[in-house]
């Protein structure tokens, strides 16, 4: 099994509806996203996937959230722009570009700071 990752950021504004707290008040996040992929066997070139190829499937689904208010976006329009949520958005649409059969999303980190990071996989 080969392993690959790739990291990008994004800033966004959001805030935790039903929240009791500061986060229930608008804020914004200056975003790092941890993407891991994974494919049993290489290509023809001797690569799981081309890391341009990939960095350009992550900003397809990145860059609509970048320097936006999320909670006005789908699906985080009804879903709570939680840290937990975006990861789980960015492998569910990552996992819907990558579908060749070969190469799998493994795990999708997003970090909201420094000290605090959620990851999704399956």
């Amino acid at each position: 099994m080969y392993e690959l990752s790739i990291i990008t950021y994004f800033s966004s504004a959001h805030n935790l509806r039903g929240y009791q707290g500061a986060c229930e008040n608008l804020h914004g996040h200056n975003w790092k996203v941890e993407i891991d992929v994974r494919a049993e066997g290489l290509d023809s070139l001797g690569m799981v996937v081309d890391f341009k190829s990939l960095r350009g499937k992550a900003k397809a689904i990145i860059d609509p959230l970048d320097h936006r208010y999320l909670n006005e976006l789908p699906p985080f329009d009804v879903l709570n722009a939680t840290a937990e949520n975006i990861a789980r958005h960015i492998y569910t649409e990552l996992s819907r570009s990558l579908n060749d059969g070969n190469v799998k999303v493994s795990r999708v980190k997003v970090w909201e700071s420094e000290k605090a990071a959620a990851a999704y996989y399956e």
